[in-house]
């Protein structure tokens, strides 16, 4: 084989096993780590709020299909708006989906701590936080190889506990537990409840379908992927969605008091001991340890290669961002910086991270769509009846259900995802010399080839 001739990965994936990463990317046991906090702020009507969140992400996953069609091998949306829109307002989403990105390791310390404080409070949360940051921070400075069947019985792992946590609610109802039916509209609607509080329960339940557009990042793995990666995408955000209604659906039915938790954060815990006992409540625990271990050391391990590849492209200054550690081969500069930024886990509460992430993340989405209006319908000038419902008719309602949900975030998440913009659009007149020349491209997805990191 020549080697100066390009290398190219082989594309091996056809639309099931994208569709299974997909899913293992969402986890299955996202569904019970706010639980407990949105059960209160939608007032019970849980299933209600992740349809309405479902609804939103069904549009959203419309609108990455048809910008996967047009940049098959991007698949973000920092890149669909620099493309489509404007480089600067590309750089700007890039921004905030780096707020994602930092938040991410720093959620599965806090879950962790909510969680093993919860069963054994002879530990305070704070010191449960301290041993994840720790213990994750150097697995990744000194290197880790997390295998695909590592990560496929991690996942296998969970799904199987979810589906214990079934089968022992649903033996609870049938019991005369909670509500002792099996079939009620209540957790959808409940005529004393306004749909306010669904919405705000809406936007914090976006968390648990981060990850279903994570999946472009396969597009040169995938065999056909203007086809396959579209409906993968699809069928990721449906499937998700589909499952985390049924299960808070049955959660509901099976402990309907969402006032009585004695720790909100860790109310499924609680509910996982009262429908199991004590034998389910530690199955049920080490699931969800599990759950944020594997989430934790991949963001973590993803976000220090994202900083690394700003840091070599001098988005960020290369001296402190594109360090690698002689000896191990990692970005350790990055790894240890990110481990003193989840020290925020200390001083926040769940409701409120999860609301940071979802600021990002409700930012890229809403771009997402309306990149499609301006790549489809204004550049690619598709102004037909059809052009006009599939280029801005269906990407229209996605952007607006998206800003409604950005509108219902926390107030306080707002304040700081508008500062951290503002630093951004700031920074962006500094990388530009106030905007005299083009900004620099986020590479989020690319691979360093001189660094080994693996979640």
């Amino acid at each position: 084989m020549n080697d100066k001739q390009p290398h190219h990965f082989r594309r091996t994936l056809t639309l099931l096993p994208v569709v299974i990463l997909g899913l293992a990317y969402m986890a299955p046991m996202t569904v019970f780590s706010t639980y407990g906090v949105v059960a209160q702020t939608s007032l019970g009507l849980i299933p209600a709020a992740y349809i309405v969140a479902l609804i939103a992400m069904l549009f959203t996953a419309y609108s990455y299909g048809k910008m996967v069609k047009a940049y098959p091998s991007a698949g973000s949306a920092y890149t669909y708006t620099q493309k489509s829109i404007s480089p600067n307002l590309g750089f700007l989403v890039g921004w905030s989906v780096l707020m994602d990105y930092l938040f991410l390791p720093m959620i599965n310390f806090l879950l962790a701590g909510i969680f093993l404080s919860a069963a054994f409070p002879i530990i305070p949360s704070w010191g449960w936080i301290l041993l994840f940051i720790v213990t994750v921070t150097a697995i990744n400075i000194f290197g880790i190889q997390l295998t695909v069947k590592v990560n496929g019985i991690l996942v296998l792992f969970q799904l199987l506990v979810t589906i214990l946590f079934i089968i022992l609610a649903i033996k609870g109802i049938t019991q005369g537990m909670g509500l002792g039916v099996l079939f009620s509209s209540l957790p959808f609607y409940n005529p004393d409840v306004s749909y306010s509080f669904v919405l705000a329960g809406a936007s914090i339940l976006c968390l648990s379908f981060l990850g279903f557009d994570a999946v472009t990042t396969l597009s040169e793995e995938t065999i056909e992927p203007r086809r396959t990666i579209p409906k993968a995408i699809f069928l990721i955000a449906l499937i998700g969605g589909a499952l985390f209604t049924f299960v808070s659906y049955i959660t509901h039915l099976v402990y309907p008091d969402f006032r009585s938790f004695e720790v909100v954060d860790s109310a499924a815990f609680e509910i996982a001991e009262a429908i199991g006992g004590a034998l389910f409540g530690s199955i049920f625990l080490a699931g969800m340890i599990t759950s944020t271990l594997a989430s934790g050391l991949s963001s973590h391990a993803s976000t220090a290669r994202l900083l690394f590849a700003m840091g070599r492209e001098s988005v960020l200054p290369q001296k402190i961002f594109g360090y690698i550690h002689p000896k191990y081969k990692t970005p350790s500069n990055n790894i240890i910086l990110i481990g003193l930024f989840s020290l925020s886990a200390l001083a926040i509460d769940l409701v409120t991270a999860a609301s940071f992430i979802n600021f990002g993340a409700l930012v890229a989405f809403t771009f997402v769509n309306i990149s499609v209006i301006f790549h489809y319908y204004i550049h690619k000038k598709q102004r037909h009846l059809k052009g006009l419902f599939l280029y801005v008719f269906l990407p229209a309602i996605g952007a607006c259900f998206t800003l409604w949900l950005w509108t219902n975030l926390d107030k306080h998440s707002l304040i700081l995802g508008c500062i951290w913009i503002l630093v951004g659009w700031v920074y962006l007149m500094f990388l530009t010399k106030m905007f005299t020349k083009k900004p620099p491209q986020f590479h989020f997805e690319e691979e360093p080839s001189d660094i080994t990191i693996s979640g």
